[in-house]
């Protein structure tokens, strides 16, 4: 066959199968690609008419405060049937003058086609198996801090406020326990409800009845800062006092600090009980009321056999496993402190956290910065539990 003969047959057949074995474009994917890509445009310009013009409104109205540098969506995968079709998309997003990099967030898009061809979006929901976002729950209330921004559904200004204040308290206080190299900025987003909490999890409410506050965001990023959120369960979180609410928030924002050293190898009772020891640095609580139920335990003579594994920190299992695996790791953070410095604690982290592989790491780290072995440190947590709570 000539060479003319070969590029003529490869124009004819496009539509089906590209030149040389590859899959033809789809046309109706860059045709929802195309639309997608006008429908984060009109996100960013605040342009409601644009916006309705790519389809359903639903959504735009509960975006408008939310102050956004990037807004975009990756089609991944489109299930056609004939004028209908499901867009599987990836969400990208950054929130202004606090995202170093983008969230990103599987959704699920239903789409039609018009008498004229022109597809448009019929609903923008979350993708099986991934959490809502904020204003998938409602309208965003916008409320900046110094040092914060507080985003909230079915709260008021004041309450927010409120928050951002907490926010803007924990901050030099995590910088001060962890150093001023981090962000210096936190999100809270606080929802109407646990169930609204939950919703943002993509997780039973069951799961965080009795939790205050979560973070979330991804770990072991070295120097690029993760879009992290704290998510506030206004329930729980309404039940304590104005100190206990500020312990919450410095423990959760000492987690956004401590992201990008906290990777795979960072077992639960360092990362939790480091931001408890920074929750608590400072304050003048007794041992005793901040670890209630170890301190029971051991006036029993249950003194714990070894350091918490990662499944005592379990939302959904025992609360008193769950209180005494906490205060074992602050006890542990706040032995490490006292015995060898805040400077070696800080290391010790570090030095945890850069490792590939949980395995052996926390051996490594303790030989390196605190010249023991795990046993023997071990040991002397244990003395120190006791000393401490007896």
């Amino acid at each position: 066959m000539s060479g003319a003969s070969v590029v003529a047959l490869c124009w004819l057949l496009v539509s089906l199968v590209a030149c040389g074995g590859g899959p033809a474009v789809d046309a109706a994917r860059a045709e929802v690609q195309s639309l997608l890509d006008r429908r984060a445009e009109a996100v960013l310009d605040r342009d409601a008419a644009a916006y309705a013009r790519t389809g359903t409104r639903t959504g735009f109205a509960g975006l408008r405060a939310v102050p956004l540098a990037d807004w975009s969506y990756r089609v991944t995968a489109l299930d056609r049937t004939g004028d209908t079709a499901t867009a599987a998309a990836d969400l990208s997003y950054r929130v202004e003058g606090h995202d170093g990099s983008p969230v990103v967030t599987a959704r699920s898009l239903s789409l039609s086609r018009d008498a004229e061809g022109r597809w448009s979006v019929d609903s923008d929901r979350p993708a099986a198996k991934s959490g809502q976002q904020l204003w998938d729950q409602g309208t965003v209330r916008a409320v900046r801090g110094g040092r914060s921004l507080v985003l909230g559904v079915g709260q008021s200004a004041d309450t927010l406020r409120d928050y951002a204040g907490l926010a803007d308290r924990s901050v030099p206080a995590v910088s001060g326990a962890w150093g001023p190299r981090w962000a210096g900025r936190v999100v809270v987003l606080v929802p109407a409800n646990l169930e609204g909490m939950a919703g943002l999890l993509g997780s039973p409410a069951s799961s965080y009845r009795g939790i205050a506050a979560v973070t979330t965001g991804a770990t072991g990023t070295g120097g690029r800062a993760p879009a992290d959120r704290v998510i506030v369960n206004p329930e729980a979180f309404g039940l304590l006092g104005d100190p206990g609410r500020q312990i919450v928030l410095t423990h959760e924002t000492t987690h956004v600090a401590t992201r990008a050293h906290t990777s795979a190898a960072t077992p639960l009772w360092l990362s939790e009980g480091f931001a408890d020891w920074v929750g608590y640095r400072g304050g003048d609580r007794h041992p005793d009321e901040a670890a209630p139920e170890l301190a029971y335990a051991v006036g029993r003579g249950e003194v714990p056999a070894g350091l918490p594994d990662d499944e005592d920190f379990g939302f959904a299992g025992d609360a008193d496993r769950l209180a005494r695996a906490y205060e074992s790791g602050w006890l542990a953070c706040r032995l490490i402190a006292e015995r060898w410095g805040e400077d070696r604690l800080r290391e010790f982290y570090r030095a945890v956290g850069a490792h590939q592989d949980r395995e052996g790491a926390v051996e490594d780290a303790m030989h390196r910065v605190l010249a023991l072995t795990r046993e023997e440190f071990t040991a002397q947590w244990q003395d120190y539990v006791k000393a401490t709570l007896t």
